[in-house]
């Protein structure tokens, strides 16, 4: 014990900066299992809506939605989101709810927000699109003005 002691005074930066890693991973640890949320990967994705008629929500802006999307996908901003205009999804409250974005770092805000208007399964797509993408998953692409 004597030794961690020394090498706390000794060390003061050092030792800030472990105590400040130690600190944000539990930080980040508590917040992942007490959110509104849980993190899926495509294959699990793909498994909500296929077999539990799962909904995606693609968070991202409208010209990223039209460069390509999830099949079936609803297009609402997290602006929308955020004001509690998702008329569209009331229906949908007790089904498996799917939030993407493009990297999955704005995605689980946007869960959360759904969570606290009472839609009960809400997942985020882990690392959004890009993993996707990489799973090299279907894309619909759209033509025209939504």
């Amino acid at each position: 014990m004597q030794q961690y002691i020394e090498f706390l005074t000794g060390n003061p930066i050092l030792s800030l900066v472990w105590i400040g890693l130690v600190v944000a991973i539990i930080t980040s640890f508590v917040k992942q299992k007490t959110a509104g949320y849980q993190i899926v990967t495509p294959t699990q994705a793909t498994a909500l809506m296929n077999r539990e008629n799962g909904v995606v929500v693609d968070i991202r802006s409208r010209d990223e939605y039209r460069q390509g999307h999830i099949a079936g996908a609803h297009h609402i901003l997290p602006s929308q989101i955020k004001e509690h205009n998702f008329a569209e999804l009331e229906k949908y409250k007790a089904a498996p709810i799917i939030v993407v974005c493009k990297t999955g770092q704005t995605a689980p805000d946007s869960a959360n927000e759904l969570n606290k208007a009472g839609f009960e399964n809400v997942s985020v797509l882990k690392d959004g699109l890009i993993s996707w993408n990489e799973g090299n998953l279907p894309l619909i692409r759209s033509k025209g003005k939504k």
